[in-house]
């Protein structure tokens, strides 16, 4: 399959979804060609605003290589993973200046990547900044990691919120008396208010099945810092300045009105607490397939990271016209194959019939309604998916230490992601037998599979001790 300059010859060929690139893969024919024309190192260095770097270390084409062009697409899409796997507002470039000049070029305000600048930008309230410089210059990895969550003693209310629907929790000393799922479609709408009253209505309704109310935990899509909303795709609507004035500290103002303790964090953060939780086993590399992908990591020690995990934007496919993700504008990452839309995408050019005016949550129900009917053309969806899912985890492996990777989110409900599952397993044992004997792709049970997030959300806060 040539792609870019390469010829990749997948074992599995995503059957609904055939012009399909494996990053996997292709990076890996890059190296083997780099090895060939007498490969140069090649680091990156990702800094954060808290000081903590990570540190990526590969290797490129040398000058003079006839196909030294290739370079500049193998460490642009590396960077944009990291960008979004790991998080910085600076970049250590170290290795051929053409290379480096061709990332600030590309991620700077004008470049193909100004969605990517604007947003690190924002999160660590700095300028983001290339920074060219030898590989023996650049700076050593300097990580941090903290525990998460664990606390299941007293009174609490987890929630999740996602693009389609809130999901909530109400659980006494670690066991759930109360799980629900209400509809809603925060995206869209430019007043705070509707997120408010669907937040608060959520851990009420939740609260209702309480003796009393000690503390409340959450998840949502977005980066969180000390709950304090920094960047989210629930608010996509509401203007800059009403965003800066209402909606940065909501969840501060929740708290201080229910008067207990209150925590928010990534929604993909809660996904691994809640699969290191339920395997007592670590580390957990945890997906959610909803709305969008949502990612979390719990590291060997069962912590997380600091990292962003934000999977959905991460590339997993190099052809040339993958499908773009609308809000980002980039080809070929997660959010295109690992969630509704994904699954809606695959299925409309499979030919599953939708009305047009049907939303995406509503089609999702639909493909799972002919999945349990014994729908040949919906199996082939998701098997696609997770054809797709197995390459995805061997891109995830250059990234990430993997142990167990836990898969859940609404695309996984029903026989759909089992048959999904399989797929990857054969995928992972198949192309990737180094990884297959030492990591495990699971589902939760199906009740954890639409509401493990509230669940694991709730236990986020510490309840002071009384004196």
């Amino acid at each position: 399959m040539p792609s870019s300059g390469l010829a990749i010859q997948p074992r599995f060929l995503p059957e609904l979804d055939p012009k399909f690139v494996p990053a996997s893969l292709w990076n890996r024919a890059f190296r083997a060609l780099a090895r060939q024309r007498g490969a140069l190192p090649y680091v990156l260095a990702l800094e954060r605003s808290d000081g903590s770097i990570s540190r990526f270390e590969t290797i490129v084409l040398p000058e003079g290589a006839p196909e030294f062009e290739l370079n500049f697409r193998y460490i642009e899409r590396i960077l944009k993973f990291l960008l979004w796997q790991r998080g910085g507002w600076k970049v250590y470039a170290g290795g051929p200046p053409r290379i480096g000049e061709h990332l600030r070029a590309v991620y700077s305000p004008s470049g193909a990547r100004a969605f990517d600048y604007e947003f690190m930008s924002g999160v660590y309230e700095r300028p983001f900044t290339v920074e060219i410089v030898r590989p023996e210059e650049v700076p050593a990895a300097r990580e941090t990691s903290s525990p998460l969550g664990r606390h299941l003693d007293g009174c609490r209310v987890g929630f999740d919120l996602g693009a389609s629907d809130r999901k909530a929790s109400a659980v006494i000393d670690g066991q759930v008396v109360y799980s629900e799922e209400v509809p809603w479609d925060p995206r869209p709408q430019s007043d705070p208010q509707y997120h408010y009253d669907g937040i608060m209505d959520s851990i009420r309704r939740a609260a209702a099945h309480l003796p009393r109310l000690d503390a409340v935990g959450g998840s949502a899509a977005g980066v969180y810092i000390n709950n304090r909303v920094r960047v989210a795709s629930l608010f996509r609507g509401v203007p800059k300045d009403v965003f800066d004035a209402k909606v940065a500290d909501l969840f501060l103002r929740i708290r201080d009105e229910l008067g207990v303790p209150l925590e928010v964090v990534n929604d993909g953060e809660v996904t691994a607490l809640a699969g290191s939780m339920s395997l007592n086993d670590n580390p957990v590399l945890g997906i959610a397939m909803g709305s969008s992908l949502a990612a979390g990591y719990a590291d060997a020690h069962g912590n997380i990271t600091g990292w962003l995990n934000e999977l959905a934007f991460a590339p997993i496919d190099y052809r040339e016209d993958a499908p773009v993700d609308e809000w980002s504008g980039d080809a070929g990452c997660g959010v295109q194959y690992f969630s509704q839309v994904g699954a809606n995408r695959i299925a409309t050019q499979a030919g599953v019939p939708f009305d047009p005016s049907m939303p995406l949550p509503e089609r999702l129900v639909e493909i799972q309604k002919r999945m349990q009917q014994g729908d040949p053309l919906v199996r082939r969806v998701y098997e696609t998916i997770g054809t797709e899912l197995g390459y995805a985890v061997g891109h995830y492996a250059d990234f990430y230490e993997l142990k167990h990777i836990l898969v859940l989110g609404r695309v996984t409900t029903g026989p759909g992601g089992d048959v999904m599952i399989e797929q990857a397993r054969r995928v992972l044992a198949e192309e990737f037998p180094e990884l297959a004997g030492r990591v495990q792709i699971a589902l939760p049970d199906e009740k954890s599979r639409r509401v493990g997030q509230s669940i694991a959300a709730a236990s986020l806060p510490v309840i002071p001790k009384k004196a």
